[in-house]
């Protein structure tokens, strides 16, 4: 178990030590996994960048995810989801999800674009694994762009889709694996969801030390 996403971090930083040499990228999901790529990447002195993905939920039950969209509309769904809801319904709530992705590479990267990763070592990193809608959104998203390497980090995970997410990245580590995993938080003594203004704070640290990097 973590302290909390900062320990998560900095214990992941030290697990990627391989990688510290492939001039690699690290890819924080919004919104937990930007403190803890922020973490890594601080470790490992490497470019670091928030991605945007956003779950899709059950009008009802919106907690409850039967998929994910990334920022550049991949799309992962449950492949029992249209068992459940109709394809007006699924439209519906990823039109809304893409409104709530703009807003966000807005207020997270200012509104640029995320770097090309053609031919980059590029690590995915998020708080931890539940579902994996999120994650699988991000790996289709990145994959896309034809990484040298795509590499999946995360301090805890359940059992569960392990298979799947080893069947998609070139390499996954994986601090802490957990039989029975139903949410995040499991895997943290002290943890809270990020808001905007603590999502900002860590990308405005960010942004602050390369310009410090790059007076001198």
């Amino acid at each position: 178990m973590f302290v909390n996403r900062k320990d998560a971090g900095e214990q992941l930083g030290k697990a990627l030590e391989k990688y510290q040499s492939k001039h690699p990228i690290i890819f924080g999901i919004a919104r937990g996994g930007i403190e803890v790529g922020y973490y890594a990447a601080q470790h490992l002195n490497c470019d670091f960048e928030p991605i945007i993905v956003r779950k899709l939920g059950y009008p009802r039950q919106p907690e409850a995810a039967f998929g994910a969209i990334a920022e550049d509309g991949s799309l992962y769904l449950d492949p029992w989801s249209n068992q459940y809801l109709n394809k007006e319904i699924i439209e519906q709530v990823i039109k809304n999800e893409k409104e709530e992705i703009q807003r966000r590479i807005e207020t997270y990267r200012r509104g640029e674009k995320l770097t090309d990763l053609k031919d980059r070592v590029v690590i995915l990193i998020d708080d931890g694994i539940a579902t994996g809608s999120t994650l699988f959104a991000a790996i289709e998203m990145c994959k896309k762009q034809q990484p040298h390497k795509l590499v999946v980090a995360v301090p805890v995970s359940g059992y569960q889709k392990l298979a799947k997410i080893r069947a998609k990245a070139d390499d996954v580590i994986i601090l802490e694996k957990r039989e029975d995993f139903f949410a995040v938080s499991e895997g943290y003594v002290d943890f809270a969801n990020l808001n905007d203004k603590q999502v900002q704070y860590f990308m405005d640290q960010w942004h602050d030390k390369k310009k410090k990097v790059q007076a001198n």
